[in-house]
């Protein structure tokens, strides 16, 4: 009897005779048969891989377009300081260069007033507007989203700080400096590069006026 208990009572598993749970299929100690972390739990990596994807999008269009407005500007700016440099160094106390006969010339002069010699006697109110709109430009390409409009203000910006540069460093004293002219049309004002930059930024921000295209790139109709 005992040696029939003995054999009855024998498992087929041996991990049964050790007291250990049969192993059930489709479960894993690593969990690759379980639906928690195989499949659906690759799913859901994949998934979170996409949303963080989707979290990480492209280069926003205002960013481009407020760089195009500073690389603008930054030309502008440049070209004009350039252009005084050699003029101050080459041109001035000497006599005009003729580039087109009589009625294109480079001649050096100072300018106390205005774009195109315009209100000499408030170099002061014109240095303060000069420095409010810059700013008045700085804030509003935080709301800029139109190619067009980045060009314009660019121009515009670069235009400002060329004379501003010039209104803060030249003589007579701080906010009192003249600005340097050299071009020189026949029966027309003397300019320079930053007025001629000022003018065609207005232009164009003229004719984008008259289109209804708003700086943030909607288009309206009256």
């Amino acid at each position: 009897m005992a040696e029939a208990e003995r054999i009855i009572g024998t498992p087929d598993n041996p991990d049964a005779a050790r007291g250990e749970e049969p192993e059930r299929p489709g479960v894993d100690d690593t969990g690759a048969g379980g639906t928690g972390d195989g499949a659906f739990g690759d799913a859901g990596a994949e998934s979170e891989s996409g949303a963080e994807s989707g979290a990480a999008p492209a280069r926003p269009r205002g960013q481009r377009r407020i760089a195009v407005l500073f690389v603008v500007a930054a030309i502008a700016y440049v070209l004009d300081l350039v252009s005084k440099i050699i003029v101050v160094e080459k041109l001035e106390h000497q006599e005009p260069i003729e580039i087109i006969g009589d009625w294109l010339r480079f001649e050096a002069i100072r300018n106390a007033g205005a774009a195109f010699g315009f209100g000499e006697a408030f170099t002061v109110i014109f240095t303060v507007i000069a420095a409010a709109v810059i700013v008045v430009i700085a804030r509003l390409a935080r709301k800029l989203y139109s190619l067009p409009w980045a060009i314009a203000l660019g121009l515009l910006l670069g235009g400002a700080l060329g004379n501003l540069t010039d209104r803060i460093f030249r003589s007579p004293g701080v906010f009192e400096g003249a600005v340097v002219d050299f071009i020189a049309p026949k029966h027309f004002a003397v300019f320079n590069l930053a007025d001629s930059a000022i003018v065609c930024g207005g232009i164009l921000i003229v004719l984008l006026s008259f289109r209804g295209l708003d700086p943030d790139g909607t288009v309206h109709k009256d």
